[in-house]
């Protein structure tokens, strides 16, 4: 009887340890701090901050814990709206209910994939008819390419409405020579798994007001306040991040460069031999921005090609190849079914688009050149 014999796993975006990571794990078990306050906290916080540019930062559990004390840290409550990208991640938006507040969602744009200026200004019009202003604008980079960070901001900063940038995907990208993340009163960052870097589990909130990242400090530790017992005036969390995590986070961040580099070459290298494809487009980078390439991610014209994308990711999980399509839009969730929406145009919404024909494949930096032959191979044959 004839045995299959099953190929190598090839992960969408895996872990990818440095070995340095040791060296901060060892110092905190010697010194005995393991928790949620240590020299690896301090000393990942303050590298993360000189970084990428700013003041100060502050690295809590998760970036949903950052995007959470962002919210918490600009007011939002109960009945209040947040306007946020509508391509991302559900993290993107639950802290948002968190608060009790509604998510507005905005539509992509497709020289970005990220939040359309045109749609989030018809939001703003129609707010001030409504009378009912956001607290706050969520923009995230989706796939580690920045939004267009000149023309959002022109439209927050007139109607006097904070931006939280949400950079989980894209720590070490770049919107005119400018890090992404730093450019809103608070910025996140996820350090996930699957991230560019990873610090197990965590996130960091970053912003050049100490003042509030003072108070998400006492925030994110239980809110306890300056006294000899343990009392407590408002509701804190359990956000901190351990010494340990930050430890495997100094680590990785001293990689950070050649880890953008690799994924930009992998990125290269796709679509170097598979952009002639008919029908194959792949994401944009927007002049004046590097993106981290993430993941490399490209879209199909049905129309065009002879194949699909549900057909494209079953081909590539019959030789053990992990790929998933792109984001599927948070106002078509059912979570958010009741939450309102504004597309790019009155009849065009790009994010529908994206997700009807966008994939995204293998990106991580430790995948090795016969593994993305692999993948490039299924997607040639596909085509033939």
């Amino acid at each position: 009887m004839e045995t299959t014999v099953l190929k190598k796993r090839i992960f969408l975006s895996f872990p990818h340890m440095s070995g340095n990571e040791m060296k901060y794990i060892e110092e905190a078990f010697q010194t005995n701090w393991i928790t949620s306050m240590g020299a690896n906290v301090d000393a990942f916080e303050a590298e993360i901050a000189n970084l990428v540019g700013l003041k100060e930062a502050v690295a809590v559990s998760s970036g949903t814990a950052a995007i959470h004390l962002a919210l918490e840290l600009l007011n939002v409550s109960k009945g209040d709206k947040v306007f946020c990208s509508s391509l991302t991640f559900v993290a993107s938006a639950n802290p948002i209910l968190y608060q009790g507040a509604e998510p507005v969602f905005i539509d992509s744009e497709p020289e970005t994939w990220n939040m359309s200026p045109l749609a989030l200004e018809r939001a703003f019009c129609d707010a001030i008819q409504l009378g009912e202003l956001p607290k706050a604008v969520i923009i995230v980079n989706l796939y580690g390419q920045p939004a267009k960070m000149d023309e959002l901001i022109a439209i927050c900063n007139h109607y006097q409405v904070p931006i939280i940038e949400d950079a989980a995907e894209s720590l070490g990208a770049s919107y005119k020579g400018k890090a992404s993340g730093t450019f809103g009163e608070l910025g996140i960052y996820s350090f996930n798994g699957n991230k560019i870097i990873t610090s197990s589990g965590g996130g960091m909130l970053v912003s050049n007001n100490k003042e509030l990242l003072k108070k998400a400090r006492f925030l994110a530790t239980q809110a306890k306040d300056d006294a000899p017992h343990y009392q407590h005036s408002v509701v804190g969390y359990n956000y901190r991040m351990s010494n340990i995590l930050a430890g495997i986070g100094r680590g990785q961040l001293e990689y950070l460069t050649h880890r953008v580099e690799t994924r930009r070459f992998i990125f290269k290298r796709y679509f170097d031999e598979l952009s002639h494809l008919p029908g194959l487009s792949f994401m944009p980078e927007l002049t004046n921005t590097r993106s981290n390439r993430w993941l490399t991610s490209f879209t199909l014209n049905e129309n065009v090609t002879n194949t699909s994308v549900n057909h494209l990711i079953s081909s590539l999980a019959d030789e053990n190849i992990e790929s998933r399509p792109v984001w599927k839009p948070l106002h078509s969730q059912p979570l958010f079914q009741n939450s309102r929406y504004y597309p790019h145009k009155l009849e065009e919404s790009v994010s529908d688009q994206l997700f009807k024909s966008g994939i995204c494949l293998p990106s991580g930096s430790n995948m090795t050149d016969e593994e993305q032959t692999r993948v490039i191979d299924v997607i040639q044959n596909l085509f033939q």
